[in-house]
């Protein structure tokens, strides 16, 4: 009787964190990816990053170094142009956050999210 008590107990505790994993990446997944192309040092890359600070939850911020070997095809496009921004993939802008085009293309990608779910 223990032994069956246990086993369905621990069937449940597997179950709920599965599912609750799956809540979490599906959450997350449903946010738009923010990818910031950079290098250290990169002044311009800490100071957008500030900038962006305020919609966080908003996105995942993804950061590539473009100068570590497996990103030489990043490095030669943007090594004089970063900071560079793409959003879910598509390039959104470079050199500094222009926040009205930022806001207008996230807010974008939020409502054809809503509108899927």
């Amino acid at each position: 009787m223990v032994l069956c008590f246990l086993s369905r107990a621990m069937h449940l505790a597997r179950y709920s964190s599965r599912l609750l994993g799956r809540q979490l990446c599906s959450a997350s997944a449903n946010k738009p990816v923010l990818t910031l192309f950079t290098k250290k040092p990169c002044p311009l890359c800490d100071e957008a990053k500030e900038v962006l600070e305020p919609y966080k939850r908003r996105f995942i911020l993804q950061e590539v170094d473009i100068t570590l070997p497996e990103n030489s095809a990043w490095y030669d496009k943007y090594k004089y142009d970063i900071p560079v921004f793409h959003l879910n993939g598509k390039f959104l802008m470079k050199h500094r956050i222009d926040i009205q085009k930022f806001e207008e293309q996230l807010s974008k990608l939020e409502l054809h999210n809503d509108r899927n779910h």
